[in-house]
């Protein structure tokens, strides 16, 4: 039997427009942090890597510190990763 339907992919489905990566990181703003979008929903602007942790620990990922490198799971915008200062 078929189940096309299921999936062991946790981000759910695939948007081919949007990054390959559930967690996005973007730019840094001109007044300082970046803002984070999870599964393509705002989860709000972060100034650090701690602020970036709570969002993903209120999204239901509690170990989300081990994920922030991971390409997989995080891609970060122009700029380098963990840098959050003013353009």
């Amino acid at each position: 039997m078929n189940n096309d339907h299921a999936s062991s992919d946790p981000t759910g489905p695939v948007d081919a427009d949007a990054p390959a990566a559930p967690i996005v990181v973007g730019r840094s703003s001109g007044s300082g942090g970046r803002r984070v979008t999870i599964r393509a929903r705002s989860a709000g602007l972060a100034h650090s890597d701690a602020d970036l942790v709570e969002f993903l620990r209120r999204a239901g990922l509690p170990d989300a510190e081990d994920l922030l490198d991971d390409p997989s799971w995080v891609h970060w915008q122009e700029g380098p990763p963990h840098t959050y200062g003013p353009n």
